[in-house]
Formats: structure tokens, C-alpha cells, sequence
């Protein structure tokens, strides 16, 4: 099958034929119709987490917001059945531990990360290997296209993840979302459709623009505002001013301290993006103001496979659209080059890879 591959850090992936996987006991193997294309593919390509002991191997398929038709499963699977179309989640539970049994499978020690360790390779290929088929590849809604899905991909997983279940995002509130990739576009359309506040903030005409179209209450250009400053004069009410829940969407030190600042009072901030080579994992964060206001500081990684129903109904029901956020559709030899367009944020939107 074709994939493109991982060889060298920063270099481009190489497109060419590998073998295609065969199902363990139990899992199952998909015929790949769309996978989204992710800063966190661009992170791993670049080589970034070696300082957590994360950085992707050499010589490996990225890609990890795959969608498409089992193809063959293997002996010990009883739930998944060839024919299938399925979404695939990136956080893969092992389905058995405490953690997967009870809801948290994308905290499973067992698990594994698609498209980023050795042994889950990834969605920029033909064909895709899931393990523990039975407790993650998960069915998709009749007439949901893969394409819908792979713009879901991880950007509206961790999004919804990260508002309906670690911030707990109420209709009214006021949600600062900082910087307006795929996963900032996510949250603005999640948090708009939960009826919720949202206020976008980027350094981007094209991406402030695209926050509007996802729904965005307001939009702040850091370029010529201060946006902490910005943000608490939008969102001044009733006797409070800064946002009842910030996220942090890039991963960069400043947009981090940004987020955290602001909030108001007992406000939540959600740390999604991961940081760079700049950062190497510690930010520096004002734990005195974090005290006497009482914020909360969480992290959100993904979203329990146990939790893509709530996601997918959405999306069957109209309620979410991701395709407003889709720029551009790729063919595999053109996966390459829009990765590379990422250091320089030159992406438009989302960027989805799909097979004919």
C-alpha cells in the first residue's frame, strides 16, 4: 500500500509503498477514506516531545484522525465486523483497565497514541491497523461522510472534550480561545453551539475571518491589542470582567500566561496545545493570582473513545458542522508539502487527506 513516510525530522515524508497490516486477535484493519491533517502531525514531524521521552520514531507513518471501512478483523473480535465504517480515535485504550472501564480511556497507561508510537503507526496510508477493535473503532452514524469526520478528527474531540467535559461550558459563558488553528476553530464552533460566548484570538486575517464563520461572538487581533486587556473589556458583566473559560490552543508560553490572565474570577483554563522546542514541556504561570482568584489550571488530551457518541450524534444531527472548517482536501503526495506549510502557519483552516 502507499504511505507517506517518516525518515528524517523536518524533512519531507516520503510517499512510496509499504506492506500493508495484517489484523492482530484483536483488531482490525481500515481502508482509510479521509484522515486529518494536524499541528500535532507537524509537532511529531519536526521531532518535538523528546524532552517527555514522546518523540515519534523515524522511519514511521503519521496520521491520526482517520475515518473509513473495516476491511478485515481479526479472530478475538466480536463487536466489529467487516463492512463497517468506522471513526478511529488517536488516544487508544487497551478497553480492559480501570481507567477505559470507567470512562478515561484517553488516560490508559495500556494504550497507545495512533500515529505517534511504534506500536499504533499511523493514517497517512491506504490502509490502518486498530487495536482492541471492539473498544475502539467506533461505528459511525448512517450518512456521516469521512471527510466530516476526519475534519472532527482530533481538533472537535479535544475541543468538545475539553469544554463539555474538563471546563464544563455553559450556554452564556464567555470562552477566550487562543489561537485559531484546527483545534481553536473546534473549540469557537463547540463552545458557539453549546451557546456559549466564544472569543477568538489570533495574529491572522484569514484565521480571525474563518473564527467568524465558526462562530465566534468576537475576535481580537493580537497584533494590535493587547488581547488580555481586549478580552476583559468584551466580556465585562455584571459586575465581573474576563472570561469564565480560556484556552490555550497553540502551546506557546505567551498565549499560555494570555489564557490564564484573562480569566475572571474562579475562571477555568484549558491547556490543549502542546508546546515546542521553545518551551521544551514548562511554562511559567502567576500561581499568586492563580491562588487569589481561585482558577483552575486543567489539561485535556483527546477524548475517551467511551465518549464519541455524544461527538458523532452532534454531528449527525447538524448541530456541528466541521466541514465550515475545511480549506482544502489532499491527495497523498500533497500531504508532504501542506505539513511543511504548517511552520509557517500557512494552512487555511483544516486540511483533510482523502482517498478516492
Amino acid at each position: 500500500m502507499r504511505a507517506a513516510v517518516l525518515r528524517e525530522y523536518g524533512e519531507p515524508l516520503e510517499v512510496t509503498e509499504i506492506s500493508a497490516p495484517e489484523p492482530d486477535p484483536h483488531g482490525t484493519v481500515v481502508a482509510v477514506e479521509a484522515c486529518g491533517v494536524c499541528r500535532s502531525d507537524w509537532h511529531a514531524w519536526q521531532g518535538h516531545g523528546e524532552w517527555a521521552d514522546d518523540q515519534v520514531p523515524l522511519d514511521f507513518v503519521l496520521g491520526h484522525e482517520p475515518a473509513g471501512e473495516v476491511v478485515a478483523v481479526g479472530d478475538d473480535v466480536e463487536r466489529v465486523e467487516v463492512g463497517d465504517r468506522v471513526a478511529v480515535p488517536f488516544d487508544l485504550g487497551c478497553g480492559a483497565c480501570l481507567e477505559c472501564t470507567n470512562g478515561h480511556g484517553n488516560t490508559c497507561l495500556d494504550g497507545a497514541a495512533l500515529g505517534f508510537e511504534r506500536a499504533a503507526p499511523g493514517a497517512f496510508a491506504e490502509r490502518v491497523h486498530v487495536p482492541n477493535a471492539d473498544y475502539n473503532a467506533l461505528p459511525l452514524p448512517e450518512g456521516v461522510a469521512a471527510r466530516d469526520v476526519a475534519a472532527l478528527g482530533c481538533r472537535f474531540t479535544t475541543a468538545y472534550h475539553a469544554l463539555a467535559h474538563r471546563a464544563d461550558v455553559t450556554a452564556g459563558d464567555w470562552v477566550a480561545v487562543h489561537g485559531a488553528g484546527g483545534v481553536g476553530l473546534s473549540a469557537i464552533h463547540v463552545a458557539d453551539a453549546t451557546g456559549a460566548r466564544p472569543v477568538a484570538v489570533d495574529v491572522d486575517d484569514a484565521a480571525l475571518e474563518r473564527a467568524e464563520t465558526a462562530g465566534a461572538a468576537a475576535t481580537v487581533d493580537a497584533t494590535e491589542t493587547d488581547p488580555v486587556e481586549a478580552i476583559r473589556a468584551l466580556t465585562a458583566d455584571r459586575g465581573g470582567e474576563g472570561a469564565h473559560v480560556s484556552v490555550d490552543a497553540l502551546g506557546r508560553a505567551e498565549t499560555c500566561r494570555n489564557s490564564v490572565d484573562c480569566l475572571r474570577q474562579r475562571g477555568t483554563h484549558v491547556q490543549v496545545g502542546l508546546t515546542t522546542d521553545a518551551e521544551a514541556g514548562e511554562v511559567a504561570l502567576p500561581i499568586d493570582e492563580i491562588t487569589r482568584w481561585e482558577i483552575d489550571v486543567v489539561g485535556s488530551r483527546g477524548m475517551p473513545p467511551t465518549h464519541y457518541d455524544e461527538l458523532l450524534g452532534l454531528l449527525a444531527s447538524g448541530a456541528v458542522d466541521p466541514s465550515v472548517l475545511v480549506g482544502r482536501e489532499l491527495s497523498l503526495s500533497e500531504v508532504p508539502d501542506r505539513l511543511a506549510a504548517m511552520t509557517d502557519y500557512e494552512t487555511d483552516g483544516v486540511e483533510v487527506l482523502t482517498f478516492e
